[in-house]
């Protein structure tokens, strides 16, 4: 049979089986989507990153490198897929249509998106979104006119998708105890003469075991000098006496993610290690004060910067404190609607949810990172992750 027929009969016995939320959860968000799009005057969403259409239908699929797209209205919710994800569709996502390309032939997918958008005169785009191919959106502009088209929906989408619904404050809880799960029998193995790949492999395997699904970010373990080279991974290094051994993992449960980082010793930590590990803890203290509604996300950033001036001529940061996280998909489990860093300026509202990444490097030498994910109270940022802020000694 081919994919259309696939599809029918995958409807008839499994359709909306695999739904990640009740039905009230997504008429709630779609509601919300609806109302900011009048507010806008758009009168249609053409979105393309994974996680925008996961939020609004439950869509998912580890197949996130093909061309799918989603078309929101005031009444109707169109998905648009290749022909390999017809199965996905019609068992994770709820929506009015389903149209299948075929895998081979993206050029398929300009004549139906171009016909259902016709009646529409202001279609919002994610410019800076994933999933969205130029060759399509070119050939959209040629057949209905530039004019037609905007580039504030990724915004409109962003301001709702960083507050967290109740039902996403649990999936996070769940992956927070996933993730932290994962880190505890990572650091149970460590010791001198073991790889990096071993603690892992560990960590990989008790992350699974917990109950993760695919992570859009496998783990992260670096030791010694590597850790002061940010956004490297474990490659069969040996961990030496005394190393320290950095690690930082995130679970997915519904694709929600709440990371965590943290750092152990093969051995004893020295002053030096336990001094690094003070300033990221002061530095944590400064942000989750500061993370209460009404402050500004530049306002964070400048009292943990006020932690960090006196090391910034000996440590490498990446200048980022904070990033928004939830539901995601490989490559990353950063969400991209909000950034705790100098010159943002858009303020903290109740159930933000932000990774907290605060690792210190000295260059060629080591790093010390801890971090836990938080949540925004009128009290300030409460961990949903539990971090000690220690660093886990291993003298095996």
């Amino acid at each position: 049979m081919d994919h259309h027929a696939y599809r029918h009969a995958l409807a008839d016995c499994l359709a909306e089986s695999e739904l990640p939320f009740a039905p009230e959860e997504f008429t709630a968000r779609r509601r919300r989507v609806r109302q900011a799009m009048q507010g806008a005057g758009l009168e249609a969403l053409l979105l393309t990153d994974p996680a925008d259409i996961f939020y609004l239908t439950g869509y998912h699929t580890f197949e996130v490198s093909v061309y799918t797209c989603l078309v929101v209205t005031a009444d109707r919710l169109v998905l648009q897929v290749p022909s390999i994800e017809t199965g996905p569709a019609v068992v994770t996502a709820t929506v009015d249509e389903i149209l299948g390309y075929r895998w081979e032939g993206i050029e398929e997918v300009i004549a139906p998106l171009a016909e259902i958008l016709v009646p529409y005169h202001a279609i919002g785009l994610d410019l800076f979104g994933a999933g969205l191919r130029f060759g399509v959106i070119r050939e959209l502009q040629a057949r209905l006119g530039s004019g037609r088209f905007r580039d504030d929906g990724g915004e409109l989408l962003d301001r709702i998708r960083i507050v967290k619904t109740p039902a996403e404050l649990e999936c996070l809880r769940e992956s927070a105890r996933i993730t932290a799960a994962g880190l505890r029998a990572a650091i149970e193995v460590i010791a001198p003469g073991i790889t990096d790949n071993d603690v892992a492999a560990e960590g990989s395997r008790a992350l699974l075991a917990a109950g993760s699904e695919f992570m859009s970010l496998q783990p992260i373990v670096t030791t010694g000098r590597r850790i002061s080279v940010i956004h490297v991974n474990h490659k069969r290094h040996v961990i030496a006496a005394d190393e320290p051994v950095f690690l930082e993992f995130g679970s997915a449960f519904h694709r929600y993610t709440a990371p965590m980082m943290r750092t152990a010793v093969a051995g004893r930590a020295s002053a030096e290690m336990q001094a690094l590990r003070d300033v990221c803890r002061e530095m944590f203290e400064a942000l989750t004060a500061a993370m209460r509604p009404g402050n500004s996300f530049d306002d964070a950033a400048r009292a943990a910067e006020a932690v960090l001036a006196p090391h910034v001529d000996r440590v490498f940061f990446s200048g980022v404190f904070g990033y928004a996280v939830g539901a995601q998909f490989p490559p990353s489990w950063v969400e991209g609607t909000g950034y705790i860093a100098r010159g943002q300026h858009r303020e903290f509202a109740e159930d933000m949810v932000f990774h907290l990444p605060l690792c210190l490097r000295l260059p060629g030498q080591w790093g010390i990172g801890l971090s836990d994910t938080v949540r925004v109270t009128p009290e300030g940022g409460q961990p949903l992750t539990d971090n000690d802020w220690q660093l886990a000694e291993r003298p095996g």
